[in-house]
């Protein structure tokens, strides 16, 4: 295993620790980084599933308590609400990947959620759920359905189950911490499916390219969870969506200008 290889890997399992708890699209950090690094082929495209691994171990880790003592409820609606993104990532998989894994569809996402975001921010909320311990199934259904919009790369999953919770009655700390939540099943399952569907790609020569991006993953996803859990006590998500709009403008202004070479 070569240097620039280990770098890459570390590079992309920061990128994805930092990413995925923020409303502004871990995947689509992960495919501008690997097209910038040259690491944007099915090989890497999996790797970038399987480090997120890695972000779901920091929220396990964060969250333990809760994880571990048979928490019923919790575990019911974390299946409740990971059964839609889940069928139709099964059925619409394949296309997504073929059609809408390159820049300009992910810089086109970045700007119209980080609009979204600031449409819902404008509204005034008045929250029925204040802690996930409240949570129905019915209220973990209505927020994996929002999750599915997170199909689609640059739109965000953690962006799309924050901003859907709070719009179906979440408090924005029930509905931050319930997208943590969701992230593992969510994250394990897709990591794990493709793993298995593409297990040809690799070899044991490939462990410490995966090792050095898990664990990069996990520590850089465990700063932030411990930070937005804090951020969101006192502030909203505006800053994020103009942090979209602009990182999106500049990559289309990019791609026009023939600035960055992106794939087609």
């Amino acid at each position: 295993m070569d240097l620039a290889t280990l770098f890459k890997a570390v590079v992309l399992g920061i990128v994805e620790g930092l990413t995925e708890f923020l409303p502004i699209s871990s995947t689509g950090h992960l495919i501008l980084a690997g097209e910038l690094l040259n690491a944007s082929d099915e090989r890497w495209n999996v790797f970038n599933l399987a480090i997120q691994t890695g972000a779901m171990l920091a929220v396990v880790w964060e969250y333990r308590a809760r994880f571990f003592r048979a928490d019923v409820q919790l575990y019911r609606n974390l299946v409740v609400a990971f059964i839609p993104a889940a069928v139709l990532g099964l059925t619409f998989g394949k296309f997504i990947k073929a059609h809408l894994f390159h820049a300009v569809p992910v810089a086109l996402a970045f700007i119209v959620g980080g609009v979204i975001i600031l449409i819902v921010e404008r509204r005034t909320f008045t929250p029925r759920v204040e802690d996930t311990r409240a949570m129905t199934w019915l209220d973990a259904l209505k927020v994996g359905i929002a999750q599915c919009f997170a199909l689609i790369p640059g739109t965000s999953r953690s962006g799309a189950t924050i901003i859907g919770g709070m719009l179906f009655g979440l408090s924005r700390k029930a509905a931050t911490e319930f997208s943590f939540f969701l992230a593992v099943p969510t994250l394990v399952a897709a990591g794990a499916y493709d793993m298995w569907k593409n297990r040809g790609l690799f070899s044991a020569d490939d462990l410490p390219m995966f090792a050095v991006g898990l664990v990069s993953a996990f520590i850089s996803a465990f700063i932030v969870i411990r930070w937005l859990v804090r951020y969101v006590a006192t502030h909203d998500f505006t800053v994020f969506a103009w942090y979209r709009i602009a990182f999106g403008l500049l990559v289309l202004a990019t791609a026009y200008f023939g600035w960055v070479s992106w794939k087609a």
